[in-house]
């Protein structure tokens, strides 16, 4: 029975999936923006990277998702990178 649970895919483990890695680089980004530690800022830069890869991978996936959820994350996003472009300088 687990096996056959687990296999089944619905999609929610990938939306909470990038909604974690969202709140992950916000969550650096306003650390290491705070600190201007360079190796902050990278890994900070990094975490965005990441964030962007699972939102990309998500979008392809889903099926019946509604535009609204990726147009938050990407906002979130956009400005997670602004902030971090702005502290770079």
């Amino acid at each position: 029975m687990a096996k056959r649970d687990a296999d089944v895919h619905t999609g929610y483990n990938d939306l909470k999936q990038v909604e974690m890695f969202v709140e992950t680089a916000e969550k650096m980004v306003g650390q290491a923006t705070m600190q201007l530690d360079p190796e902050m800022l990278d890994h900070a830069e990094r975490a965005v990277e990441n964030a962007r890869r699972q939102l990309n991978r998500a979008r392809q996936a889903a099926t019946g998702v509604g535009d609204d959820f990726f147009a938050q994350c990407e906002q979130k996003l956009t400005r997670a990178e602004h902030q971090l472009r702005e502290a770079q300088q």
